[in-house]
C-alpha cells in the first residue's frame, strides 16, 4: 500500500499540476493517478489490481461531488474492504461537509488547499510522511 499510486481526483488541471510538481521536488516515488471527476474515479477503484496509497479528492467537482463520491465508496464493501485513507483537499471547506465527512463517512482529513506554494508543499509533506508511519490493515 505504501508503495501504491497516490490517486488524485481533482478538476483544475492548475491545482493538478502543482501537485504532481510538489510530489516531484519532494521525491516521493508513487505514481500519481489524476482524475477529472469522481466517476471515472470511481472506475478505476473497482477495476484496478493496484493497492493506492491515498486518495486525495475536491469536494466541488463536476457531476458528482466529493461528497457523493466518498459516500458511494462507504457503501461498497469491496472498496471499503481496500481501507484506502481518504483526505479531502479543497478551497471549500464548508462546516456542513466537514461535519459529515467525519461523523457520517471513513475520511481521514479534511483540509483546505493553501494560498501559497511552500505552504501546500509543506502540507503535503506533512500528509505523506504522516501515512507512510501509520499502521494500516492493507500495509502488510
Amino acid at each position: 500500500m505504501k508503495s501504491g499510486p497516490i490517486v488524485v481526483v481533482e478538476d483544475d488541471v492548475d491545482d493538478k499540476d502543482m501537485l504532481e510538481e510538489i510530489l516531484q521536488e519532494l521525491a516521493i516515488p508513487n505514481e500519481m493517478v489524476w482524475f477529472e471527476n469522481c466517476t471515472d474515479a470511481f472506475h478505476y477503484l473497482k477495476t484496478t489490481a493496484d493497492q493506492p496509497m491515498i486518495i486525495f479528492s475536491d469536494v466541488n467537482l463536476p457531476g458528482q461531488n466529493g461528497i457523493e463520491f466518498k459516500r458511494k465508496i462507504d457503501h461498497d464493501d469491496e472498496l471499503r474492504q481496500k481501507s484506502i485513507p481518504f483526505i479531502f483537499y479543497s478551497t471549500s471547506v464548508e462546516q456542513r461537509y466537514v461535519t459529515e465527512a467525519y461523523t457520517k463517512m471513513t475520511v481521514q482529513g479534511f483540509f483546505q488547499k493553501k494560498d501559497s506554494y511552500q505552504d501546500t508543499k509543506n502540507l503535503i509533506k506533512t500528509i505523506i510522511d504522516y501515512w507512510r508511519s501509520c499502521k494500516h490493515p492493507n500495509a502488510y
